[in-house]
């Protein structure tokens, strides 16, 4: 049964993009179509502003978007925070200080940047295939002020290790793996549904009325909060089991045959 949803929420990586960060034509057009029929898209990742913004701007959209895993919300057109959950230098201190002794890069962002002070070639790659401009700071510069996020960027046995050391630790902060090579540290309360549920009582759209589209364990509680949420065929299975349904993968147009299956 199709719906014309008032809010549809996407994912970027892994959902919208093809594993080469590519956007296909079939689900650039069915986005725009779907945006056409009324419905307001959401982009909620990740990925901060800036690196968003280009993915906003492939799909001829603009207006609010979720980044930081719903740290911040933001308005795109203005580039003004709508609302984000802050995270202070003290709270930060005990993994800053952990990717120091142990050589694993790292990253600290506020809404709108992303900074570091040490890089190795291959988080190089990795931020030049996001688009992402970091900015260096000095290691023994305070952390400036409107910190969300902080992000562990490495090999997957060196993730799994540092998961398994941080689950023992008794921190204020939560930690996410927002994708096979990344883990993003930020507020309890920083979460993709907590900020897609605050921004669909502000439109006053209802859950039913929601749309969401995700694949990774970041993606879940999201998945959950709308009325139809839809994971990638690329998902973890936890991620699936979370979702009303499996559509196909990034790299077959899934977002493309969700939207004209049950958005119009």
């Amino acid at each position: 049964m199709s719906i014309n949803y008032d809010l549809i929420a996407l994912d970027v990586d892994g959902t919208l993009l093809t594993e080469n960060h590519t956007l296909t034509t079939a689900v650039r057009d069915s986005v725009r179509e779907a945006a056409s029929r009324g419905a307001e898209i959401v982009l909620c990742t990740g990925r901060g502003l800036n690196s968003a913004l280009p993915v906003l701007e492939a799909l001829g959209l603009s207006g609010t978007m979720i980044t930081h895993n719903g740290a911040a919300t933001m308005d795109a057109d203005r580039r003004t925070v709508f609302h984000q959950y802050g995270v202070s230098e003290n709270e930060l201190s005990g993994f800053r200080e952990y990717c120091l002794r142990g050589g694993h890069h790292f990253d600290v962002s506020t809404a709108f940047d992303l900074l570091i002070e040490s890089i190795t070639p291959e988080a190089e790659e990795m931020y030049n295939r996001f688009e992402i401009k970091p900015l260096w700071r000095e290691r023994e510069a305070p952390l400036p002020e409107g910190l969300i996020k902080f992000t562990v960027f490495g090999s997957l046995p060196e993730l799994d290790r540092i998961e398994e050391d941080w689950s023992l630790w008794e921190e204020g902060l939560q930690y996410v793996r927002s994708g096979e090579y990344f883990i993003d540290v930020q507020h309890r309360e920083a979460t993709k549904a907590a900020a897609l549920t605050r921004l669909a009582q502000v439109r006053g759209i209802d859950s039913s009325r929601v749309l969401a589209i995700g694949n990774y364990f970041n993606d879940i509680g999201m998945l959950s909060f709308a009325g139809l949420g839809v994971a990638m065929a690329n998902s973890p299975e936890a991620v699936k089991s979370a979702a009303d349904q499996v559509t196909l993968s990034n790299e077959e147009d899934g977002v493309a045959l969700t939207l004209r299956s049950f958005a119009w």
